[in-house]
């Protein structure tokens, strides 16, 4: 949690770890007999209403509370035909509200997004999984694999995932962590592309920042989608597109990739003392 005295956030030392508590188990197990994507009619019903209220009350003030601004969301309409036959995001994990701005900025597009299952079973997990949360299964290969499967039957029926592929969500941390693989492994494995997205910060007015204390304003950015290299062996196509998809979220938000001293893989992530900025909020010019 944020620490006045030291303008901080406790960021671990391993890039993916986090560090918000759960407070509250609900006990669900994520094994082979749980449903990862619910389309019982019930819960689409449910789902549907929370879907109207979004659009009428918690879309509009996400986008006050952010001071949202997006840029390249004509990429979306670009690319629409590739997009509507499935399609990956990945954007850095920033602010508690991010996919609520996700979610706005890609309408009509409706995503659903893969969780850490601890926020499944914690408290804001109903809501979570109305607006989409898909728990990732820890513990278990056989549930992975339905898990996976899951998601292709997802991909593959025209629908969109979202993915955080750095790991776990650190409030206003200015570089881009290194992602993990497996956003890459489910665009190789399903063949289809991943939108690069990025959330850059912006420095608040006075009147947002003394009496609303707010720490930064948000900018969206929305890059062109990217390809598996089908040329490349599938190991080989999920590294280059692991590759890839870092960069191209680098560039969007100002960071020039090339001045990463390593290769933003997951076994690269367990240190961050050879970031620049650490700690704090760094205002991208004016992005």
């Amino acid at each position: 949690m944020f620490d006045p005295k030291t303008n901080r956030y406790p960021y671990p030392e391993i890039t993916d770890r986090h560090y918000l508590v759960i407070r509250k188990d609900r006990g669900f197990v994520f094994d082979t007999s749980y449903p990862y994507i619910d389309r019982t009619k019930w819960f689409r019903f449910r789902q549907n209403l929370v879907r109207l209220l979004l659009n009428v009350i918690v879309f509009p003030l996400t986008s006050i509370r952010l001071g949202l601004k997006v840029e390249g969301r004509e990429n979306i309409k670009k690319y629409r035909s590739d997009l509507e036959n499935g399609a990956i995001s990945v954007c850095n994990h920033v602010h508690m509200w991010d996919y609520l701005a996700v979610m706005k900025t890609i309408r009509p597009f409706r995503p659903n997004l893969l969780s850490w299952a601890k926020n499944i079973n914690g408290e804001n997990g109903t809501l979570i999984r109305f607006v989409g949360g898909i728990p990732i299964p820890e513990d278990s290969v056989a549930a992975q694999k339905v898990f996976l499967k899951e998601i292709g039957n997802l991909l593959n029926g025209h629908g969109w995932l979202h993915i955080y592929a750095e790991g776990s969500m650190w409030e206003y941390y200015m570089p881009i962590r290194p992602f993990k693989r497996g956003a890459a492994l489910i665009a190789v494995t399903n063949n289809k592309p991943i939108l690069p997205m990025g959330f850059s910060y912006r420095e608040p007015g006075p009147i947002r920042r003394k009496l609303f204390r707010q720490t930064a304003l948000f900018t969206l950015h929305i890059g062109e989608p990217l390809y598996p290299d089908m040329s490349l062996r599938p190991k080989e196509r999920e590294k280059d597109l692991t590759v890839r998809a870092h960069n191209a979220v680098c560039s969007l938000v100002g960071i020039d990739p090339a001045e990463n001293i390593y290769e933003p893989e997951f076994n690269d992530s367990r240190r961050i003392d050879y970031y620049t900025d650490t700690y704090g909020v760094g205002y991208r010019g004016s992005r």
